[in-house]
């Protein structure tokens, strides 16, 4: 993935929810649910189609007060994309 030109973005039928009951982020999908951790929950909220994957890891960077999440997220991102999470 190209972190400077691809605009990552859940597919059309992706929603992000809190379940209250499992006390986590979950991704919907049709025919399937995702239980997420906290980061990616965090990275996949961030997938609008607005930002680059350069800006998502700036913000986490700035958010998470942290360094170097480039090739964490940019593998997270690539493993999503294969997965039918996101699209760019």
């Amino acid at each position: 993935m190209d972190p400077d030109g691809n605009k990552p973005r859940l597919v059309p039928k992706g929603r992000l929810r809190f379940d209250k009951v499992r006390g986590g982020d979950m991704l919907l999908l049709p025919e399937r649910v995702v239980q997420l951790n906290t980061s990616s929950a965090a990275i996949l909220r961030l997938c609008d189609g607005t930002r680059t994957a350069a800006e998502i890891i700036a913000k986490l960077e700035a958010d998470f007060e942290a360094n170097g999440l480039s090739d964490d997220v940019l593998g997270f991102l690539r493993e999503a994309r294969e997965k039918g999470w996101v699209m760019t």
